[in-house]
């Protein structure tokens, strides 16, 4: 058994939300994604999904990409990103009846000595994308962390998958890295960044906890190891 990660999907159930529009980079992505998927993952193993997971803006629509993923080999935990906008109630998620899916909502998975915890996360404070509208935004989010983290704090080894990059727009880390530190994680997995944004990338050992990017386009559309 080993844990995976791939943020950022972008799976479009209508086909018409081509990502190549953006680069070059993107021209079949989904088909790079599930083929580098079912070359290395194996039904034994868990994959991180921290957002951004299909185009769709009902429900309805999602569950032809949800069911794409579920019938990839490993157990997939899924976190919102912020093109999720088809993103419901937890138990309306819970009653698709995916089996090989966990929805990460408020809630912590754990297996065996290891429990996984998270949020969508939000745009850093010090952004010029950032509004007095996004305080609320940006508080619920840190709660979300909180209530997450509190379901597997019993657990020794933790990871936290966020949508956005828990840092500032300087790089220095943000107030969900804090929680992080408060409650003991050893791993942060986030995505979001494509392209350009790359280069606010940081990854490696900040404070006790080892940060990585699994944005699709950042990892070449092939889902990383995280732990064995």
């Amino acid at each position: 058994m080993a844990i995976y990660g791939i943020a950022d999907l972008h799976l479009d159930p209508i086909g018409d939300k081509p990502m190549d529009v953006f680069s070059d980079k993107w021209i079949n992505h989904e088909e790079n994604i599930f083929n580098n998927w079912i070359n290395k993952i194996t039904d034994d193993d868990i994959v991180l999904i921290p957002g951004d997971i299909s185009w769709a803006l009902k429900l309805k629509d999602a569950l032809i990409d949800l069911k794409k993923i579920e019938k990839l080999p490993g157990y997939k935990i899924i976190g919102k990103g912020n093109h999720d906008y088809w993103w419901e109630t937890k138990s309306k998620l819970d009653k698709l009846g995916l089996e090989d899916i966990h929805f990460l909502y408020n809630d912590g998975y754990k297996y065996k000595n290891f429990g996984i915890a998270g949020t969508r996360g939000w745009c850093p404070k010090d952004s010029d994308e950032f509004k007095e509208k996004d305080i609320k935004i940006f508080d619920r989010e840190l709660n979300r962390l909180k209530l997450s983290l509190e379901k597997i704090k019993d657990i020794d080894r933790k990871i936290v998958m966020i949508h956005y990059p828990p840092f500032n727009s300087d790089g220095a880390p943000n107030e969900f890295t804090h929680i992080m530190k408060e409650y003991n994680v050893e791993i942060c997995v986030y995505g979001h960044l494509h392209a350009e944004g790359h280069k606010h990338v940081k990854e490696g050992m900040y404070n006790g906890i080892n940060y990585i990017c699994i944005a699709s386009d950042f990892i070449d559309f092939d889902p990383i190891k995280i732990l064995d």
